[in-house]
């Protein structure tokens, strides 16, 4: 299903013209701080690993980490005084993350009621995080069936965020579902700098809800502070926001 912004002045779903609203199609979510509330856990993982070989983990480097690829989160961590392999720290990382899960999940205000939302409108939606399957995996299947037509764990890429690797792996994976799919049609939900820099670079625009740290207004087509109260009509009327600049920057 194609959603569009409603226009009071006519019907968009039935103009083609070139000015017409980009149809929202498929929204990419990152999962850690946008979806889930697990910043503080991947903190006191973090904090605890580093403490355990006699360093200190204070919060500057802990907010250094926000958003990236956990291969270069485990090299900061080497250079703390972790002294374990790439592997062993994220293996460990993760592990303790998932433990402080437990049975429940810190959801983010609005996000369950986002995704609730768009699967009544039959928009689909991909999960695009840096967290590795077995921890991607404990949080969807907190979900209803169906609520991710695709998952890319950071396992399942060579490059993490902020390379756009992750975004076009999920654009693919999207794209074998959805017929014709462009990327214009897709929009990117994100809360960190690397994430919204690795989704603008795979051509998404990107709404940023901001979680632990700020990011650059220049990275998101819009800025909000809470899904809550929002819509999938926000989204699509984000997505053609951001078509309503390209096209502007194209005549100017």
């Amino acid at each position: 299903m194609r959603l569009t912004p409603t226009d009071p002045a006519a019907d968009p779903s039935t103009d083609q013209s070139a000015d017409s609203p980009a149809p929202l199609r498929a929204v990419l979510w990152d999962m850690d701080g946008t979806l889930v509330d697990t910043e503080p856990y991947w903190i006191t993982a973090e904090r605890e690993l580093v403490e355990r070989f006699g360093g200190e983990w204070t919060h500057e480097q802990a907010m250094r980490l926000v958003g990236q690829a956990l291969p270069t989160s485990a090299r900061f961590l080497q250079e703390g005084g972790v002294q374990m392999e790439i592997r062993e720290i994220i293996d460990t990382l993760t592990g303790r993350v998932v433990e402080q899960l437990g049975a429940s999940v810190p959801w983010r205000p609005g996000a369950r009621e986002m995704l609730a939302a768009l699967a009544e409108a039959g928009v689909s939606c991909a999960l695009v995080t840096m967290s590795e399957a077995p921890m991607a995996h404990r949080i969807v299947d907190h979900l209803p069936e169906g609520t991710f037509s695709a998952v890319v764990t950071g396992d399942t890429v060579a490059k993490g965020k902020p390379d756009p690797e992750p975004y076009l792996r999920g654009i693919e994976l999207l794209a074998g579902i959805l017929e014709g799919l462009e990327p214009s049609e897709c929009l990117a939900v994100e809360d960190s700098t690397p994430g919204a820099t690795s989704a603008n670079a795979a051509g998404l625009a990107t709404v940023v809800v901001p979680n632990a740290l700020a990011v650059p207004v220049h990275l998101g087509i819009e800025h909000w502070e809470t899904l809550a109260g929002r819509t999938p009509l926000d989204l699509a009327s984000a997505l053609r926001a951001s078509r309503d600049s390209v096209l502007a920057g194209g005549r100017a």
